[in-house]
Protein backbone atom coordinates (compact mmCIF):
# COMPACT_ATOMS: atom_id res chain seq x y z
CA UNK A 1 0.00 0.00 0.00
CA UNK A 2 0.95 3.46 -0.96
CA UNK A 3 0.74 6.84 1.00
CA UNK A 4 1.50 10.67 0.27
CA UNK A 5 2.45 11.93 3.68
CA UNK A 6 3.12 15.25 4.90
CA UNK A 7 6.22 15.72 7.84
CA UNK A 8 8.49 18.62 8.99
CA UNK A 9 7.34 20.57 5.91
CA UNK A 10 7.94 18.18 3.09
CA UNK A 11 5.81 15.67 1.27
CA UNK A 12 6.79 12.02 0.43
CA UNK A 13 5.25 9.08 -1.74
CA UNK A 14 5.92 6.26 0.75
CA UNK A 15 5.44 2.14 1.24
CA UNK A 16 5.77 0.01 4.12
CA UNK A 17 9.73 -0.41 4.75
CA UNK A 18 10.85 3.09 2.64
CA UNK A 19 13.89 4.74 4.56
CA UNK A 20 13.48 8.34 4.75
CA UNK A 21 15.84 11.27 5.88
CA UNK A 22 13.69 14.08 7.24
CA UNK A 23 14.57 17.33 9.57
CA UNK A 24 14.91 15.78 13.26
CA UNK A 25 11.65 15.52 15.59
CA UNK A 26 12.03 17.31 18.26
CA UNK A 27 12.23 14.77 21.42
CA UNK A 28 12.98 11.91 19.81
CA UNK A 29 15.67 9.19 20.09
CA UNK A 30 17.16 6.49 18.69
CA UNK A 31 14.66 3.29 18.35
CA UNK A 32 11.33 5.51 19.31
CA UNK A 33 8.15 5.41 17.00
CA UNK A 34 6.30 8.35 15.76
CA UNK A 35 2.95 8.44 14.00
CA UNK A 36 2.22 10.58 11.45
CA UNK A 37 -1.41 11.93 11.20
CA UNK A 38 -0.93 14.13 7.74
CA UNK A 39 -1.86 11.35 5.35
CA UNK A 40 -2.45 13.38 2.00
CA UNK A 41 -3.73 10.33 -0.07
CA UNK A 42 -3.38 6.41 0.58
CA UNK A 43 -4.10 2.80 -1.18
CA UNK A 44 -3.63 1.08 -4.10
CA UNK A 45 -5.56 0.69 -7.69
CA UNK A 46 -9.31 1.13 -6.99
CA UNK A 47 -9.04 1.34 -3.32
CA UNK A 48 -6.95 4.97 -3.67
CA UNK A 49 -8.35 7.74 -1.58
CA UNK A 50 -7.63 11.07 -1.61
CA UNK A 51 -8.31 13.43 1.42
CA UNK A 52 -9.75 16.75 1.23
CA UNK A 53 -6.92 18.21 2.53
CA UNK A 54 -6.27 14.94 5.10
CA UNK A 55 -8.00 11.59 5.29
CA UNK A 56 -9.58 11.02 8.34
CA UNK A 57 -8.41 7.99 10.98
CA UNK A 58 -5.17 7.10 8.70
CA UNK A 59 -2.07 7.21 10.28
CA UNK A 60 1.77 6.01 9.31
CA UNK A 61 3.57 4.82 12.10
CA UNK A 62 7.46 4.94 11.49
CA UNK A 63 10.17 4.06 13.73
CA UNK A 64 13.28 6.40 14.51
CA UNK A 65 16.39 4.64 13.29
CA UNK A 66 19.16 7.78 13.77
CA UNK A 67 19.18 10.98 14.80
CA UNK A 68 22.21 12.78 12.98
CA UNK A 69 23.42 16.36 11.38
CA UNK A 70 23.84 16.73 7.81
CA UNK A 71 26.62 17.92 5.84
CA UNK A 72 28.25 21.48 6.42
CA UNK A 73 26.61 24.06 4.06
CA UNK A 74 29.27 27.30 3.48
CA UNK A 75 26.95 30.67 2.88
CA UNK A 76 29.70 33.29 1.99
CA UNK A 77 28.54 37.19 1.53
CA UNK A 78 30.57 39.81 -0.10
CA UNK A 79 29.95 43.09 -1.26
CA UNK A 80 32.36 44.47 -4.09
CA UNK A 81 34.61 47.51 -3.10
CA UNK A 82 32.84 47.52 0.26
CA UNK A 83 35.30 45.21 1.96
CA UNK A 84 32.58 43.28 3.64
CA UNK A 85 33.06 39.94 3.61
CA UNK A 86 30.79 37.48 6.11
CA UNK A 87 31.16 33.55 6.57
CA UNK A 88 28.63 31.70 8.50
CA UNK A 89 28.33 27.37 8.25
CA UNK A 90 25.38 25.23 8.59
CA UNK A 91 24.57 21.40 9.47
CA UNK A 92 20.70 20.60 9.50
CA UNK A 93 19.71 18.31 12.33
CA UNK A 94 18.11 15.36 10.84
CA UNK A 95 16.22 12.08 11.55
CA UNK A 96 16.44 8.65 9.55
CA UNK A 97 13.15 6.63 9.99
CA UNK A 98 11.96 3.75 8.44
CA UNK A 99 8.33 3.79 7.53
CA UNK A 100 6.78 0.52 9.75
CA UNK A 101 2.99 0.49 8.57
CA UNK A 102 0.12 2.25 6.98
CA UNK A 103 -3.44 2.32 8.14
CA UNK A 104 -5.69 4.06 6.24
Amino acid sequence: MKATIKTQGQQFTVTEGDILIVNRYPGTEKGSTVEIKDVLAAGEGADYKVGRPTLAGAIVSAKVLENKRGDKVIVFKKKKRKGMERKRGHRQELSVIKIESIKA
